[in-house]
């Protein structure tokens, strides 16, 4: 019960909530950039963009990245619905460990296995299946982040100036890699911050944003979400000055099936919604629960929806979505 009630205080914190909008205004931002700056204006082509009662459905996709163990396991998913006449925005956050009865897997696990099935394109295709079977809604396009670019991203711009509020020291930091050592010291490392205003590198902001095991509050998922949000605000301070440095990065670290033809529709788009405040929801109790621990799911820690009914997590979706919103 306790492992529940902080994944629930991380789905529903206000912090998580900033970060999800943050994401949102990354990704209107990042297509406009990718649609003047990346592809040749040469081969840009307009279309209509796909509509199911005038709205569009993505899914923002998320991995660690980098070389070690669960690198393309998509720890943040996301369910975006915009309404193309309004700009009304949608935010859905998807428990990482939902459970997927076609895939008798975690939902998280959807990316990693369509791209061994299919190198290069199954990981978005199954990803976006499983979770157009969840909820019961199409999902047009899929964006991939690999946050391991990020680390390149903020060696790019000199590196980001973030304030800590609270020290803390980390005597179990996972080293990429050694996740199997059967020597169990051998797996960690320390890694401690002072309080106090710092200058970080890439690596050293990684490692701010993804400690877990510090002592007291800062070792909560919550004071990891601040984490993250005070480095997603330091790098947007410098973003906007540093995107000639920034595009090949960003080309490289994310993967997206969005056609040439949509670009420009969609960053029109973009800007419609971000004058509207999204509206954010997750899936979490009572909607879903996590069962005991038995070989129905392989003995993994997951949740399920009430009863084992999906149609309760698609009921709800539907709902968000048809529920008229004031302009």
């Amino acid at each position: 019960m306790a492992l529940y009630q902080r994944l629930k205080r991380q789905i529903l914190s206000k912090v998580v909530l900033v970060r999800v909008f943050l994401v949102l205004l990354l990704l209107s931002g990042f297509l406009a950039l990718y649609f003047l700056a990346i592809k040749p204006l040469s081969r840009i082509s307009f279309s209509s963009l796909p509509s199911h009662s005038n709205r569009i459905n993505f899914a923002i996709l998320g991995i660690s990245g980098g070389q070690h163990e669960g690198r393309d396991l998509t720890d943040t998913l996301i369910f975006v619905s915009i309404d193309q006449s309004t700009g009304d925005t949608a935010l859905l956050t998807i428990p990482r460990d939902l459970w997927i009865p076609s895939l008798r897997a975690k939902i998280n696990t959807a990316y990693h296995y369509g791209e061994k099935r299919q190198p290069g394109a199954g990981g978005l295709i199954l990803a976006k299946s499983a979770l157009s079977e969840v909820l019961d809604q199409p999902v047009d396009f899929a964006l991939l982040i690999d946050f391991s670019g990020f680390v390149q991203a903020i060696d790019a711009i000199g590196g980001i100036d973030i304030t800590i509020d609270n020290a803390f020291i980390d005597s179990k930091f996972p080293i990429p890699g050694k996740e199997n050592d059967p020597c169990d010291t051998c797996r960690y490392e320390t890694v401690s911050f002072s309080s106090g205003l710092q200058r970080m590198d890439g690596a050293t902001a990684l490692k701010f944003v993804r400690s877990r095991n510090a002592d007291g509050d800062e070792g909560t998922d919550f004071a990891r979400s601040q984490r993250q949000t005070k480095v997603i605000r330091a790098f947007e301070k410098k973003f906007l000055f540093n995107l000639p440095q920034l595009k090949q990065i960003f080309n490289q670290s994310i993967i997206t099936d969005i056609p040439s033809e949509a670009y420009f529709p969609l960053a029109k788009l973009g800007l419609k919604s971000i004058r509207r405040t999204p509206r954010a929801f997750a899936i979490s109790e009572p909607l879903v629960y996590n069962p005991p621990i038995s070989s129905a799911q392989d003995y993994q820690w997951v949740l399920l929806p009430q009863n084992s009914d999906f149609s309760t997590l698609s009921s709800y979706v539907k709902n968000l979505l048809t529920v008229p919103v004031k302009e």
